[in-house]
């Protein structure tokens, strides 16, 4: 039974994403409290001065005010710090109540929690939320899966604290277990080939056509009005705008080439690897911000290959921009259709109970990569709940048919001049091979039974079969 000033919902964390996230809950009339062990990150939330925002610096005070039955979300780095946070609310808190961990948390480590508040009583949800820090102040997109009767508590605050489109919320019910963090880990894999996809095309202009930033920032902002709206897209054309007060130059132009990661663009690979399923241009993109790091190693190998002597590209910057856009177009559909096809995978390995078209739905708004093109996905599963992959829908068909020769051109012409498209490159063969009626795995198969006797298969015939490949040459 709920009293008087005691707060409905408790998190622990009170960094920028922590403080912001409160005060978007206290915004929408909840009373709510937070936890921290730094002292002056709780001075800082108490300075806010809001009547329904209390922070605490110990945590059986914290839970204490709190309402029965308990919610705490954690805003805490993924790893050790989750499973000490935990131990210590196990020892302050009572069954029934709910614990959400609203981290980055790999699905693996989300799974044995769930299974082990489980079994002690509690209610857990693995919530992945985006969207950064300005997201959890404004409305983030959400992703919580677990308990179900723990989201259906909470259910009403978390869709009035969401970002919205078109009136409804970015925020639903993902699946059993830890199905919210899979579809987070997802999410930001298809972020990371995004990313590097439009790093691509700053490359083409940069070296290719050797325009200057104002130029590119007009491409940028040309693109974002059109069918490549998006928030990437939006915050580089920001990006090609910002220089710091009294600076003549982009602060882009002084930052570093070393691109950081925290982690689940490689848990996306492995988790894919894990279920014998393709996501190549997820793959090279977390190779690429791995590359980078080696600074030393590419200024060294600059001075031993130096690049094409005739690096710039021919012709009209304008008509090949076009290109490029629709080679952007073409690389997107493609990182979003191999990410969606890696979560119907593991819908049907893990038991999740995934609805696509709902995340396609809470992707829409919110979300680090919420684009216009979500739209076109959202209406594919909507069209066709058991849609395998993207590719198979006939507008996306339509779209990439469209598409194609823009990105091929791109590719041989960077090929040809020398400037590296990864991305664009693992997007386009990616589709070369999909539409492949016949690959040439065959020979693969017969290479394995030759050096380790694998065996193989034949085409219209049932079993397996070995052939001994060194006496057709005696």
């Amino acid at each position: 039974m709920k009293k008087e000033n005691q707060s409905e919902f408790g998190l622990i964390g009170l960094g920028t994403m922590g403080s912001n996230l409160l005060q978007n809950i206290a915004d929408h009339g909840y009373n709510c409290s937070g936890y921290d062990n730094n002292y002056k990150k709780v001075d800082a939330l108490n300075q806010l001065d809001r009547g329904n925002i209390h922070g605490f610096a110990n945590i059986k005070d914290f839970v204490m005010s709190l309402n029965v039955p308990r919610v705490v979300m954690m805003s805490v780095p993924a790893g050790k710090v989750v499973d000490i946070v935990i131990e210590e609310l196990v020892g302050v808190m009572e069954k029934g109540d709910i614990i959400i961990d609203g981290g980055n948390s790999h699905f693996t480590e989300t799974e044995r929690r769930y299974k082990d508040l489980e079994e002690k009583g509690f209610l857990f949800l693995g919530m992945g939320i985006s969207g950064g820090a300005e997201g959890a102040r404004k409305g983030p997109s959400m992703m919580p899966g677990g308990d179900k009767k723990a989201y259906d508590t909470v259910a009403t605050l978390l869709e009035k604290i969401a970002a919205h489109v078109n009136g409804e919320p970015t925020v639903a019910y993902m699946g059993a277990r830890s199905a919210g963090h899979f579809v987070k880990m997802v999410h930001n894999g298809i972020e990371y080939a995004l990313m590097q996809l439009i790093s691509e095309t700053y490359e083409i202009m940069k070296e290719g056509f050797q325009m200057n930033d104002n130029e590119m920032h007009a491409v940028y902002e040309k693109w974002n009005e059109g069918r490549l709206q998006s928030y990437l897209i939006e915050i580089t054309r920001d990006i090609f705008a910002y220089k710091k007060p009294g600076e003549k130059l982009l602060l882009l132009n002084d930052i570093k080439d070393e691109a950081k990661a925290t982690g689940t663009g490689k848990w996306t690979s492995q988790a894919a690897m894990d279920l014998g399923l393709p996501v190549p241009i997820i793959d090279i993109s977390v190779a690429m911000r791995d590359l980078s790091k080696y600074k030393d190693l590419r200024v060294k190998a600059s001075t031993m290959y130096p690049g094409s002597q005739d690096i710039k590209y021919g012709g009209n910057a304008d008509k090949y921009i076009a290109k490029m856009e629709a080679a952007y177009y073409f690389g997107m559909m493609s990182a979003y259709a191999q990410g969606m096809h890696l979560l119907y995978h593991a819908n049907e390995e893990y038991k999740y109970g995934l609805n696509m078209d709902l995340i396609a739905k809470i992707w829409r708004g919110g979300c680090i990569i919420r684009s216009e093109f979500l739209e076109d996905i959202f209406a594919a599963y909507k069209k066709d709940s058991k849609l395998k992959h993207l590719f198979l829908d006939n507008s996306i068909h339509d779209n990439l048919i469209m598409s194609l020769d823009g990105i091929r051109a791109v590719v041989s012409d960077a090929s040809k001049h020398g400037v590296a498209v990864p991305a664009f490159s693992a997007a386009l063969s990616y589709f070369d091979n999909f539409r492949s009626a016949e690959m040439p795995a065959n020979l693969i198969m017969a290479q394995r039974d030759y050096f380790g006797s694998h065996t193989y298969e034949l085409t219209g015939k049932e079993g397996t079969f070995h052939t001994e490949w060194e006496d057709a040459n005696n």
